[in-house]
C-alpha cells in the first residue's frame, strides 16, 4: 500500500501525526507539504495529491486543512477521485465499504490528533464491500466519463 499525504498551513500538526502512524503501520508514504505555517492555498496541495492517486501512483491520499472542506472540494475535481470529508470512525469505515473512497480529508480545527489517527487506521484497514455499492460507484464513474 502506498499513501500520499498533504496539508495546507491549517493541517500541519495532524499531518505530522499521520506520518508517525503510517510509519508505525509500515505503510509507504510521500508527504508533499506544505512545510510552513504561513497561509498557503489548499488547491496547490490537494490537486497534485489527488492527481497522483487518480494516476495510480498511490493507492490512497490523505488531506488535512483547517476544516477539511477546501481540500475535499479541490480533490473531488480530479477525475477518478472519491474524497470523503470524515471526522468520525463510523464515516471512515462507511466511505470505504460503500463509496470505495480513495482519498480522505480531515480538519485539524475540527478533530484532534488521536481521533485523526483512529480515522486513518479505520479508513486504511477497511475494504470496499462491492455488491450493491459497486453499481452506485460505477454510476458516478460513468457520469464522470461523459
Amino acid at each position: 500500500m502506498k499513501v500520499i499525504i498533504a496539508s495546507d498551513h491549517g493541517g500541519i500538526t495532524i499531518r505530522e501525526e499521520i506520518k508517525r502512524l503510517l510509519e508505525e503501520m509500515n505503510i509507504q508514504y510521500e508527504d508533499i507539504g506544505c512545510s510552513c505555517e504561513t497561509s498557503v492555498d489548499y488547491p496547490d496541495y490537494a490537486l497534485p495529491a489527488a492527481q497522483k492517486v487518480a494516476d495510480g501512483e498511490y493507492d490512497y491520499g490523505i488531506l488535512v486543512c483547517g476544516t477539511g472542506i477546501g481540500m475535499s472540494i479541490a480533490a473531488n475535481k480530479v477525475k477518478g477521485i472519491r474524497c470523503a470529508l470524515v471526522h468520525d470512525t463510523f464515516s471512515a469505515k462507511a466511505t470505504r465499504e460503500h463509496n470505495n473512497a480513495n482519498m480522505l480529508a480531515m480538519g485539524e480545527r475540527v478533530i484532534g490528533a488521536g481521533l485523526a489517527r483512529e480515522i486513518v487506521q479505520t479508513f486504511l484497514n477497511t475494504e470496499f464491500t462491492g455488491g450493491r455499492h459497486a453499481n452506485r460507484v460505477e454510476k458516478i464513474t460513468s457520469y464522470e466519463n461523459q
